[in-house]
């Protein structure tokens, strides 16, 4: 098992005033699976993905990330955590605009202390591995959505993380590019990558393996097989 959440509630704001965004929340997720987690705006699930990836805290609860308690860890724990066990995937894609692709995917190599030599040996690997070795010297301006959300896949997965976490990754994509993205993910998911995706969107879930729903800060147990 990869990620067990135990009864996780999370709060905002303090004493009267104070805001549930997660209420009760239980998952597990073992090692290659593909899960989906639906649920509309304002339904807490970005709140959950943040948790997940180790950027908020729980206010109340447990989460164990691959054996480790992550409530007894560090600032600079956390932070190796998110950079050697966590890859993320993101909506806005959230490239470095200056940065060429083959920059933008070395870019974690830096902060793991990788040599200037190999980050970029294996960012040339990682860009040939999303079908983009013709774009390396390329700008973000100068690639289409698709592409870019190709680029951000591949500097989330250079580190070889445990866990692929997806937030909206196909919401600003045209439908032909979103379908190339869940066709890379699939890809991923048979090589054995563990993979939970955040979506708003029915179709988009159905690639995933299991899809579990988020309304009102609370998961549902009711747990939807699928084939993709």
């Amino acid at each position: 098992m990869i990620v067990e959440l135990k009864n996780i509630d999370k709060n905002y704001g303090a004493g009267q005033i104070e805001v549930p965004a997660l209420k009760n929340v239980s998952l597990q997720v073992d090692d290659g699976e593909y899960i989906a987690i639906m649920g509309p705006s304002g339904s807490g699930k970005t709140t959950l993905m943040n948790i997940i990836g180790c950027l908020d805290h729980a206010s109340k609860g447990t989460y164990i990330l691959d054996g480790v308690d992550i409530a007894q860890l560090n600032d600079s724990q956390m932070s190796n955590v998110r950079l050697n066990k966590i890859g993320f995937v993101f909506q806005n894609f959230q490239l470095l605009v200056k940065e060429n692709a083959l920059e933008n995917v070395a870019l974690p190599l830096i902060y793991a202390g990788v040599s200037r030599e190999e980050r970029l040996a294996r960012a040339k690997e990682a860009l040939a591995q999303v079908g983009l070795k013709e774009r390396m010297t390329f700008l973000p301006s100068q690639l289409s959505g698709g592409q870019k959300q190709r680029v951000a896949i591949a500097r989330a997965m250079i580190n070889h993380p445990k866990i692929l976490l997806a937030d909206e990754p196909t919401g600003a994509l045209d439908q032909t590019s979103g379908q190339q993205v869940m066709e890379l993910f699939q890809k991923l998911n048979d090589e054995g990558m563990t993979i939970v995706m955040i979506t708003h969107d029915a179709k988009v879930a159905s690639h995933a393996k299991r899809i579990l729903h988020i309304i009102d800060g609370e998961l549902s147990e009711n747990v939807e097989v699928t084939e993709a």
